[in-house]
């Protein structure tokens, strides 16, 4: 299998934006729920929950648990260095800065990996790239629908309904998920999938650190997009003095030029990430039985695990 492929999927495949699910899991399951010893275990058992309902309801066929191997990748920052800064916990000159935490959470995130391991679910992270990243080179690479689950709407960028690729947003736990697709997109943003991208980098993010335009915000970007196209359009339209755009606006674009030169790169995800060979088929039973159920053992799983069990054999 050469580097950077991936085996052929053509059914349904499920990429979840696992921090993101288990960040929702963690707030969204009260940390009583302990393992034998006393540990919370709330983010693991409440994955597992959400796992079990994605399958139960939207029956892909192949699943990937997409994993941030580094989620302030150095070459975004080199770019937009106040990308993320604002989450740093620590920086590291060596390797991918520390991430904010919380303190409960960041002990279940190894228990997390070690379960879906041994349930056979695959797990992708790359060295230098977000799970943001990976979802979108799964993406780009899948030749059947694509149901991409996460609670950052930065993904909407992916949304296709040519390719049946749609974003499964929850609003709350998974119980209630928001089907994003571009019918939505364009009701809510005035974009498609391919357009949101510009509209964010053009407004801004403050929970990503993207400055975004002063004075741009979402109606006016989406404003700006509808009449010239994209982001090239509308700087076409800052050169061009017959263009119908208010002063203000064109002061205010020309003077974001250096950032708007690099924003693009930072914003979209990647669709090149060096995939690593992996079996991304639904496994129907436990790929290391006897793993898991020491694993359960030691961190009473209990009925969050059996369901689960369940799901994916029947």
């Amino acid at each position: 299998m050469p580097y950077g492929m991936m085996r052929d999927v053509t059914g349904r495949l499920m990429l979840l934006d696992t921090a993101s699910l288990y960040f929702r899991a963690f707030f969204g399951v009260p940390e009583s729920v302990k393992a034998p010893d006393g540990t919370p275990v709330n983010a693991v058992r409440g994955l597992l929950e959400f796992i079990d309902r994605l399958v139960q309801d939207h029956h892909p066929e192949h699943l990937v648990a997409c994993m941030d191997a580094d989620w302030r990748p150095r070459w975004r920052v080199d770019l937009i260095p106040s990308y993320k800064a604002h989450r740093v916990a620590e920086e590291h000159e060596a390797g991918p800065d520390e991430e904010e935490v919380p303190d409960t959470l960041s002990p279940q995130v190894p228990v997390i990996e070690a379960v879906l391991d041994a349930l056979g679910v695959a797990r992708v992270g790359v060295a230098g790239y977000e799970a943001d990243d990976v979802i979108g080179t799964f993406t780009a690479r899948a030749a059947g629908p694509v149901d991409i689950v996460t609670g950052d709407r930065d993904l909407y960028q992916l949304v296709d309904d040519a390719r049946g690729v749609r974003v499964l947003y929850p609003l709350k736990g998974v119980g209630s998920l928001q089907l994003t697709d571009e019918a939505l997109l364009r009701e809510k943003y005035g974009v498609s999938g391919s357009g949101y991208a510009d509209l964010a980098l053009l407004r801004g993010d403050p929970s990503d650190g993207l400055p975004g335009v002063p004075g741009i915000g979402e109606k006016t970007a989406a404003k700006l997009l509808a009449q010239f196209g994209d982001l090239a359009g509308i700087m076409a339209a800052v050169d061009d003095p017959k263009a119908k755009l208010t002063p203000s606006q064109r002061g205010r674009l020309d003077e974001a030029r250096p950032y708007l030169a690099v924003a693009p790169k930072v914003v979209r995800v990647a669709a090149d990430v060096p995939l690593p060979d992996v079996d991304t088929t639904l496994p129907r039973a436990p790929r290391d039985p006897a793993v898991l159920e020491a694993l359960d053992a030691r961190w009473g799983l209990g009925g969050s695990l059996r369901r689960l069990l369940t799901t994916l054999g029947a």
